[in-house]
C-alpha cells in the first residue's frame, strides 16, 4: 500500500494528516496550557510570545503521541481487532484500518511531530529556565512509554496514571515557562485536571476492552471490567474535585479555583451512565462526551477564575 494516494491534492493531504492527530482530543491540551498560564498570571508573570509557543508545542506533543499510539496499536493488532470501536472516542483514528494510510507513514508522521519538540523545547528552556528540560523530557518519556515497547504502560494497567501525570506536567510546564521556577499551585491544579483526563481514558477503554484483551492489552478496563471501571471512575472524579477543594482550604490556591467544581455535575452524570451501561458499552457515547466536557469545563473554569482574580488584584 502506498504511503498516501498520489491523486490527493496538498489540501487533502493536509486534512488527512490533521485527521491522523485525532484533533478532537487536542482541546484538553489547550485547556491544560491555559490553566498553567492562568496559575502563572496569579504571580503576575505572563509573556505572550512564550505563551503562544507553549500552546503550539504542547498541542504538537499531544498530536504526536496520538499518532504514535495509532502506530503501536496497529503493530500489536489492537485496533484491527477492535470491531466495536466507537469513533471518535475509542479505537484510534481508524485510518490505518481503513487502508487510507500505511503503518510506516504513520510512524514517519509521528516522528515529524515529535522530533522538532527537542530543539523547540531547548529554545523555550533558554527563555524559561533549565527546569523546563526536566518537564519536557518527562512528558516525551510518558508519550513514548504509554504505547511503545518495552514499557507499554497502557497494556499494564498504568495508562491512566501516565495520562494523569502527562497532563499535570502540561499545566506545570506552561506555568514554569512564565515564572521561571516551579510552584505548588500549578502542580495541585494540574493534578486535579490530570485525574479527569485519566477518567476520559478509563471510560474510552470500556468499549475497547474485549478487543484489547484478545491482543494482550491489559488496560484498567480489561482488568476491572465495566462495573469495576465505573467504580474507579467515580473515585477519580471525587478525588479530582477533592484536590481542588483541599488546595483552596489549605491556601495553596485562591478561592477562584473553586470554579472548577462546575464540572462535577458532568462527571457525576458520566459516572452514572457508565455504571448503568457498563455491560452495554455501545450505549456509552453520551458518557464519553460528558467525560471530555467535564475535564475541559474544570480546566477552563479554573483558568477563567484565576485569570479574573489576577486581573482584579
Amino acid at each position: 500500500m502506498p504511503a498516501l494516494s498520489p491523486s490527493l491534492s496538498w489540501r487533502q493531504r493536509a486534512a488527512l494528516h490533521w485527521r491522523m492527530t485525532r484533533p478532537g482530543f487536542l482541546l484538553i491540551t489547550l485547556t491544560a496550557c491555559l490553566l498553567g498560564l492562568a496559575t502563572a498570571a496569579t504571580a503576575g508573570a505572563v509573556r505572550p510570545a512564550t505563551a503562544v509557543l507553549t500552546l503550539l508545542l504542547a498541542c504538537m506533543a499531544h498530536a504526536g503521541a496520538n499518532v504514535l499510539n495509532d502506530f503501536h496499536d496497529a503493530l500489536n493488532g489492537a485496533d484491527a481487532a477492535n470491531d466495536g470501536a466507537m469513533f471518535p472516542f475509542s479505537g484510534g483514528s481508524r485510518l490505518i484500518q481503513q487502508g487510507v494510510v500505511s503503518v510506516p507513514h504513520t510512524a514517519r508522521w509521528a516522528a515529524w511531530l515529535l522530533l522538532p519538540l527537542i530543539p523547540a523545547g531547548l529554545l523555550l528552556a533558554w527563555h524559561g529556565g533549565p527546569g523546563l528540560l526536566a518537564v519536557g523530557a518527562a512528558g516525551l518519556g510518558l508519550a513514548w512509554a504509554y504505547s511503545a515497547p518495552p514499557l507499554r504502560l497502557m497494556s499494564r494497567g498504568l495508562g491512566e496514571l501516565a495520562v494523569a501525570a502527562a497532563w499535570a506536567l502540561v499545566v506545570v510546564g506552561a506555568d514554569f515557562v512564565q515564572r521561571g521556577h516551579f510552584a505548588v499551585l500549578p502542580a495541585a491544579l494540574g493534578a486535579a485536571l490530570g485525574l479527569l483526563v485519566a477518567c476520559i481514558l478509563l471510560i474510552n477503554g470500556v468499549p475497547d476492552a474485549a478487543a484489547d484483551a484478545r491482543v494482550g492489552k491489559r488496560t484498567l478496563a480489561v482488568r476491572l471490567g465495566g462495573h469495576g471501571a465505573a467504580r474507579l471512575y467515580g473515585v477519580l472524579t471525587l478525588l479530582a474535585q477533592g484536590v481542588v477543594v483541599t488546595a483552596v482550604w489549605t491556601g495553596v490556591a485562591p478561592r477562584a479555583a473553586l470554579a472548577g467544581l462546575l464540572a462535577l455535575p458532568l462527571s457525576l452524570a458520566a459516572a452514572a451512565l457508565l455504571g448503568r451501561h457498563a455491560a452495554a458499552p455501545t450505549r456509552l457515547k453520551p458518557a464519553m462526551a460528558l467525560s471530555i466536557a467535564a475535564a475541559n469545563v474544570q480546566g477552563l473554569a479554573m483558568a477563567a477564575g484565576l485569570g479574573l482574580a489576577a486581573a482584579l488584584a
